[in-house]
């Protein structure tokens, strides 16, 4: 506390504790550091407060939603359903996105088709959507103003008890930034503290291979431990598009059809897949990069065997890869008690 005196008048000034982010060895060996703003450093005080934002359901219209009903701790922040219903009943058309690793998303943009410029921009959106949270930002700060505890937590992490959207999407955004998945086996593995399976070897050596699944172009390698490039790509899924993804917000038909390359971390728990959750299994999205590609006129040329429908593996391949994909798996992430209500 720093006793500060004003008009005569002495007030508390309490000045937040940085946090200490924890940073997994192999982040830390391979990619640069985290993107952190300097106008909302991570604090103690900030992400306590995110957290408890995150898990709060004043945030939506009838208080009956958080954040975390559509990205759900143990679901790797994601929902089981494809695609979430808001407060209201109501289905929007893309599937929830994990959240983990955001602070090493360096494009900034955020969303299946990028639309959103940055994380604490990206929290301002779903609380007014009327198929999502369907509030207001005004209605929202004013219930967590009449809130007996948040003023406080408000002045603690940001020197002000007067609430609005912008310190809380900041401090929703702290949390969020917290969240690092970097301990699946595949990372034990590299570290030298865990044996991969000669069928978790070879699914590898698959994923790796450009004749066969050619996948680390877009979702990264055991030198991009992210498991995304987090581009935007279009991979084939359609040959003519009723959501343009990329292409809605630039407005460039270039990239109709384009969208955010997910994580391969935590497949175990992130059902269905893609931007639409078409695929309910890993198999289902196996199989349609092996023989289901769709050619448009923006497909990527990363699909380089589009014209032969896909990469063709054999049904010992699939296996194989999907025995590596599940190895991306980080059961301590999704039981961590840090993360979740």
């Amino acid at each position: 506390m720093i006793m500060s005196c004003s008009n005569s008048e002495t007030e508390d000034e309490y000045i937040p504790i940085p946090y200490s982010l924890e940073v997994p060895q192999i982040f830390q060996e391979k990619l640069i550091e985290p993107l952190i703003p300097t106008n909302n450093p991570l604090t103690e005080e900030g992400v306590a407060l995110g957290k408890k934002l995150f898990f709060d359901t004043k945030l939506s219209g009838n208080n009956t939603q958080s954040c975390a009903s559509c990205h759900n701790p143990r679901n790797a922040f994601t929902d089981e359903t494809r695609f979430s219903d808001g407060v209201d009943g109501n289905f929007g058309t893309r599937n929830s996105m994990p959240i983990f690793n955001l602070a090493w998303n360096f494009s900034d943009r955020f969303a299946w088709d990028g639309k959103e410029l940055g994380l604490e921009r990206q929290a301002l959106e779903p609380v007014k959507n009327p198929i999502e949270m369907h509030s207001n930002w005004d209605e929202v700060a004013s219930k967590l103003q009449q809130d007996t505890q948040y003023p406080t937590l408000f002045l603690e992490a940001f020197g002000t008890s007067t609430i609005d959207s912008t310190v809380i999407t900041k401090a929703i955004a702290q949390f969020e930034r917290i969240l690092i998945s970097g301990n699946s086996k595949f990372d034990q593995h590299l570290a030298g503290n865990a044996t991969l399976t000669l069928q978790e070897l070879n699914g590898f050596n698959v994923f790796m291979d450009e004749t066969k699944g050619d996948c680390f172009h877009c979702h990264g390698s055991d030198n991009n431990p992210l498991w995304t490039d987090n581009d935007f790509h279009n991979n084939g899924l359609d040959a003519t598009f009723t959501d343009l993804g990329l292409g809605a917000v630039t407005g460039d038909p270039n990239d109709n059809g384009k969208f955010r390359s997910p994580s391969l971390r935590n497949l175990a728990f992130t059902a269905p897949y893609m931007h639409d959750g078409r695929f309910a299994t890993l198999e289902e999205v196996i199989d349609f990069y092996s023989e289901g590609l769709q050619i448009s006129s923006t497909i990527d040329p990363l699909m380089k065997k589009v014209n032969q429908g896909g990469v063709q593996l054999t049904p010992q391949d699939k296996a194989d890869l999907k025995a590596f994909l599940l190895s991306l798996t980080d059961n301590e992430f999704v039981s961590n008690p840090n993360f979740q209500n």
